[in-house]
């Protein structure tokens, strides 16, 4: 096997997997990690990406508009989650495999920021595919969540894609978000953290 070979199945050094319900902060909180360290290192894998993908070409939508946190995506996120459970159905899998195609298809980066796991099947296949995990929880009370817009929509909040991992208690770290400042420290731990694997 040629070094190049070896080099790229060792790649990612580490994968971060995020989880935390709507307007939780894990975009804010995703986004500052992975500009602290840079785009040449690291990536931010979005599970939902593919979904969105596949939603505006079918829909005549347009993609950067789903993959924002505007009025679009809320729009259309009940029947988003609705056909991608039929695809889970069939392949726990498949949304994980085609995240990685679409944000690092060639393996190229270092660290992984897998930002919105919604399911035990999610964390699963990543375990089972990668050692160097470390899952995060990142929490928000509902009085900070509707500061931030969140309001209770039934069939998306009370659905598996929100409401699966409530009970996994298997984080490696468990961050609470409610103020500005409260995640900083974290994202220095975890920007630290990099630095050593």
């Amino acid at each position: 096997m040629s070094g190049a070979a070896v080099a790229e199945r060792q790649r990612p050094k580490a994968v971060y997997v995020f989880s935390g319900k709507r307007k939780c902060g894990k975009d804010y909180i995703t986004d500052a990690i992975h500009k602290r360290i840079g785009s040449e290192k690291c990536v931010i894998i979005r599970l939902s990406g593919p979904i969105k993908k596949h939603w505006a070409q079918t829909k005549s939508l347009q993609l950067d508009e789903l993959l924002s946190d505007g009025e679009m995506k809320e729009q259309h996120r009940k029947s988003m989650i609705e056909w991608s459970e039929n695809v889970r159905t069939n392949d726990n899998g498949y949304f994980c495999r085609m995240a990685i195609d679409m944000y690092d298809q060639n393996h190229s980066k270092d660290i992984w920021i897998v930002s919105d796991a919604r399911r035990k099947t999610d964390i699963a296949w990543f375990k089972s595919n990668y050692n160097n995990l470390k899952l995060i929880r990142i929490t928000a009370d509902e009085c900070t969540r509707k500061e931030r817009g969140w309001n209770f929509i039934q069939g998306v909040d009370d659905a598996t894609s929100e409401c699966d991992l409530d009970d996994y208690l298997e984080w490696d770290w468990i961050v609470e978000n409610n103020k500005f400042n409260d995640c900083n420290d974290f994202i220095n731990e975890i920007v630290n953290h990099v630095l050593t694997v």
